[in-house]
């Protein structure tokens, strides 16, 4: 069993809480049914969000969501690097799994695909 780093990216339209509710619940998902894991493999999950989100903690969609009750959440705050992609969510949900680093599924959404087309493009093959 190893400890894997699990990302992920998505982004908002607007600065409104139920929207990054929705943005962080569908990335979460996605992210569970790339990897195929269950709440009681995970470490933890690491949250960042760009200087524009403000609107609620996004970290409220993962703790609503059901068997994510225990799970550590973290929320922090994106270097704010200039013309950085605006009303980003980042995960990093580290994983106990036995799979190697190589069949690790990272998931970007939305305006998100372009911070790793690389790695958009080596899921979408994977997944055909």
């Amino acid at each position: 069993m190893y400890l894997r780093g699990i990302r992920g990216a998505t982004t908002v339209e607007m600065n409104d809480a139920d929207e990054i509710l929705a943005a962080t619940s569908e990335l979460l998902q996605a992210i569970v049914e790339a990897n195929d894991f269950r709440p009681e493999d995970i470490g933890s999950v690491f949250i960042t969000v760009t200087e524009d989100i403000t609107a609620t903690f996004p970290a409220r969609a993962i703790r609503t969501m059901v068997g994510w009750e225990l799970v550590p959440l973290m929320c922090s705050l994106e270097v704010p690097v200039e013309n950085a992609l605006p009303r980003c969510i980042r995960l990093m949900v580290q994983v106990n799994t036995p799979k190697a680093q190589a069949e690790i599924n990272h998931v970007y959404l939305k305006e998100a695909k372009a911070l790793r087309p690389d790695i958009v493009k080596l899921t979408n093959e994977a997944t055909r």
